[in-house]
């Protein structure tokens, strides 16, 4: 096994991790699946697939984004954008207008109803993490409270890899 290093990887059961991370990509993961699934059951009606709904709070965010700028941000097909963005239109969620000088192309904005989807998963979301944090001890509750800006920052730090036109070094 390699000793770790500031600025390397070390192996750890036949797979590299960065020093201190050990756990942190699982244990996300891992907490990303258990809120879809709580969202799930809190929301048994909702009709949309995770994929149309991360799409669709992505147009919400970034309204006007082309369907081609809206698969480079979410590291999709072109196709697969296109597949849910027309299932999504045909539910209403979104709409499609002439860009600009350039009426060949199309910018996205979600509908009222798009974005009351959009809350209505978000608040599922936080409703079920509310309850799961309720259920924890409070030295547990105060640490999870302290790391939010610590996580915000790694959000923003892997958005900007992603965002980079090659893999940053030590990358597959």
């Amino acid at each position: 096994m390699s000793a770790p290093t500031a600025t390397g990887p070390r192996e750890h059961g036949g797979r590299d991790h960065w020093p201190g991370s050990d756990g942190l990509a699982d244990g996300i993961a891992r907490l990303r699946r258990a809120l879809r699934r709580g969202a799930r059951v809190a929301d048994p009606g909702n009709p949309l697939s995770v994929a149309q709904l991360e799409l669709l709070s992505a147009i919400t965010e970034n309204s006007g984004m082309r369907p081609g700028q809206l698969a480079r941000r979410l590291n999709m097909r072109p196709n697969t954008v296109t597949t849910i963005v027309n299932a999504l239109a045909a539910q209403g969620m979104v709409t499609r207008a002439a860009a600009g000088t350039d009426r060949r192309a199309v910018e996205l904005a979600a509908t009222d109803a798009g974005q009351q989807a959009v809350h209505t998963w978000q608040a599922a979301n936080a409703a079920v993490l509310h309850l799961a944090l309720s259920a924890l001890p409070a030295p547990q509750r105060r640490t999870l409270t302290a790391a939010v800006p610590a996580l915000h920052a790694l959000a923003a730090a892997v958005d900007q890899f992603a965002d980079m036109p090659a893999a940053p070094p030590g990358l597959p």
